[in-house]
């Protein structure tokens, strides 16, 4: 981050007191994203957009008009402290849809990175399907999400002309160091030039084998698991049914052929309705370039319940707090940078601890000063 262009960022703030910037949030980090708009004309400086953008997602505003509604009355005085004035939804509008978003993303992950130690990365993709049924493009997002805070960490826009698999290294390109870190995907992302560029990288992966590698699934398959003893096992209660689950491991030799791979697991899943006596299963294969020493079956358990809860748990967030599918936000660059502001707010609660994100955002907006403290100013 650029001092001056931090200096010249809380400059704009016109307050009757002190106000500070916290250089650890998210706002002292967006500094640098240029404004588009022609200097003619402007009512609304810049930062202060990006404070009420930031602040009324943090605290729940799911269209244009709620987070001018945030701006106009439910943090009405402490946004006058700052001297900010309250916009009109299309002046949001015409912001949103000019947004450079490839900056947005990178600033804030760039900022998310630096604020927790990555051990481990979700590669998940999401396609906005409010854009798209509105007759707008296609807006498919792939992103990287931390295991063990749920902070966005990267994203990038899937081109129309493309799927996620093109984009995946230059995804995790900016991750700036990937040595030793874990990186778990579904099986679209189960591809040879993608295991060559992790290991390259120094990094490691986890990745779920099915159809779309049909001899490599088909290797996994006639291992001898029948023979192989369970190495962990798990028993849970959760969204009202008994879920057992039970992981097997085994080391691969030459026959499998994946690039680096060390070893093959069988995850079965058990479920049943509480209550009720009949389970259904479901089996899933994994490979993995963790040896047996680095990949215990506890480890490798515990990854892949990560990956499918970070997987459902970042989709179903931005389709029911912010009920991004339903979005009527459709032109230009907004879709996208709506669902980057979405993320930025899930990335701001869940680094603060936040596990109830709909709650959490139910305090933002009834206590507005939390909002702005959660994005970085703090007012003496």
């Amino acid at each position: 981050m650029s001092s001056s262009h931090l200096a010249l960022f809380i400059d704009e703030f016109a307050t009757a007191g002190q106000v500070e910037i916290d250089p650890g949030k998210v706002l002292a980090a967006l500094c640098e994203l240029p404004d588009p708009r022609k200097k003619r004309g402007v009512r609304h400086r810049f930062s202060h957009l990006l404070v009420i953008m930031i602040c009324s997602m943090v605290a729940g505003a799911t269209t244009l008009v709620e987070m001018a509604e945030w701006a106009a009355d439910t943090a009405r005085g402490q946004l006058a402290d700052l001297g900010i004035g309250a916009p009109h939804a299309t002046t949001l509008a015409r912001i949103l849809q000019r947004l450079d978003a490839d900056v947005l993303d990178r600033l804030a992950g760039s900022w998310a990175q630096g604020m927790t130690p990555v051990t481990a990365i979700a590669i998940d993709g999401k396609e906005v399907r409010g854009a798209k049924n509105g007759g707008g493009t296609r807006v498919h997002l792939l992103a990287g999400i931390d295991h063990t805070t749920g902070a966005v960490l990267v994203q990038a826009n899937v081109s129309e002309k493309h799927n996620e698999i093109t984009y995946f290294k230059p995804l995790l390109e900016g991750i700036k160091d990937l040595k030793d870190v874990i990186v778990s995907a579904d099986a679209l992302h189960t591809q040879r030039e993608h295991a060559q560029y992790l290991h390259s990288r120094e990094a490691q992966y986890v990745l779920t084998v099915k159809g779309n590698q049909p001899k490599l699934h088909e290797q996994l398959c006639a291992l001898p698991w029948k023979r192989v003893r369970a190495g962990n096992k798990t028993r849970e209660t959760a969204n009202g049914r008994d879920i057992e689950r039970t992981v097997k491991c085994v080391s691969v030799d030459d026959e499998i052929k994946f690039p680096h791979a060390s070893q093959a697991a069988q995850i079965t899943r058990k479920s049943r309705p509480l209550g009720t006596r009949k389970w259904s299963t479901e089996t899933v294969y994994i490979v993995t370039s963790l040896t047996p020493a680095q990949g215990k079956p506890e480890l490798i358990g515990s990854l892949i319940r990560g990956h499918w809860g970070i997987e459902n748990g970042l989709h179903w967030r931005r389709d029911v707090t912010w009920r991004e599918d339903g979005s009527q936000i459709r032109c230009g660059n907004a879709p996208r940078a709506m669902a980057s502001l979405r993320n930025i707010a899930i990335t701001i609660l869940r680094l603060e601890g936040e596990t109830n994100i709909a709650k959490a955002t139910r305090g933002a907006r009834n206590y507005p000063h939390r909002a702005l403290k959660l994005a970085g100013l703090n007012i003496s």
